[in-house]
């Protein structure tokens, strides 16, 4: 491999990012300000960036640079030496959750070589299929839920009803989860954080199989370094919300037909992830302070070697406060 090529463990450095992002939005929890959590999280994770070793440009970020002053597409991070990266960003997957004091908020941020990364463009919304190990090679996204549903059940060795679906509750899903219900699984409804729902597929002890639905794009980027790098799989297809969507999509050479696999999504082994928890989840816990320390929860994964590691960290608030420009 190449000098430029991202062959050492960033993931222990990435984690520091994350860390940082949980520390400072965690203390908005319940406060009702999305705005202020996603500033405070933004500003953290931009600053503890710079100090990674890597030539990092932004690929899934806040938006573009008009609406973004910071960790916006298109932005350099880290402290500019080798190797070349490719960024994916998600300062907090759950604002609302966060700001009304729920679970399953988490921050996260994923890294690849550079050109790896699909860039979705403007177009935000896509339907997703993602499953943890024991059924990566026999999902399609094109054949219809039952079919998906009996190819997962028999590749671990179940029945369809023992099969748990996790899918966003939206007016949009009305149908696929009369479909889901009348194949007879079992079905998690959640108002948010699909991110954490498809890393939830791959964890061990979660009692997940399969997330299904129509998400954001940037969140399925993310899902798929993660899952590529836990051994899981993801399939996508973006999704128009209007024929003007549409339209505008397929000028700027987008196929909404094609299928999205994880070699479209991040087409190198060598990424990275790490998420923190915000608030409790059933992946992570959330921060949790102690006076002069606080507590995060957060899993790193490696690619290349497919190691998983989940970090809890004690944080003296009092001396970061003295070391960071981080606002803890």
């Amino acid at each position: 491999m190449g000098g430029s090529d991202p062959t050492r463990n960033l993931a222990l450095e990435l984690v520091r990012v994350t860390e940082a992002a949980a520390l400072a939005a965690a203390r908005f929890m319940g406060r009702g300000d999305k705005e202020a959590a996603d500033g405070a999280a933004v500003n953290a994770m931009r600053i503890v960036l710079q100090t990674v070793d890597m030539n990092g440009i932004i690929v899934i970020g806040e938006g573009e640079k008009d609406n973004a002053p910071m960790l916006y597409n298109g932005e350099n991070v880290g402290n500019g030496l080798p190797p070349d990266v490719d960024v994916a960003v998600d300062p907090i997957e759950g604002t609302r959750p966060l700001a009304f004091g729920r679970t399953n908020s988490i921050a996260t941020v994923a890294m690849a070589p550079r050109d790896s990364m699909f860039n979705p463009g403007p177009f935000v919304y896509m339907n997703k299929l993602a499953v943890g190990p024991e059924a990566k090679g026999v999902i399609n996204i094109e054949k219809s839920i039952t079919e998906n549903l009996q190819a997962i059940a028999k590749a671990k060795h179940k029945d369809v009803e023992d099969l748990t679906t996790i899918i966003l509750d939206r007016d949009r899903h009305k149908d696929m989860i009369a479909e889901i219900r009348k194949a007879g699984a079992r079905i998690r409804l959640i108002p948010d954080g699909d991110v954490a729902a498809a890393l939830m597929t791959a964890w061990p002890g979660s009692g997940l199989d399969v997330l299904l639905g129509v998400g954001g794009t940037p969140e399925g980027v993310i899902a798929a370094c993660a899952l590529r790098a836990m051994g899981g799989e993801i399939q996508g297809k973006l999704y128009a919300r209007d024929e003007d969507e549409l339209r505008r999509g397929r000028e700027a050479g987008y196929d909404f037909d094609k299928i999205l696999t994880m070699e479209d999504l991040v087409s190198s082994e060598d990424v990275f992830f790490a998420a923190t928890g915000i608030t409790d989840g059933e992946l992570l816990q959330g921060v949790h302070y102690f006076g002069d320390s606080a507590s995060t929860d957060s899993l790193v994964v490696r690619g290349l070697t497919g190691t998983v590691r989940q970090i809890t960290a004690t944080h003296r608030i009092d001396k970061l406060r003295e070391l960071s420009a981080v606002k803890y």
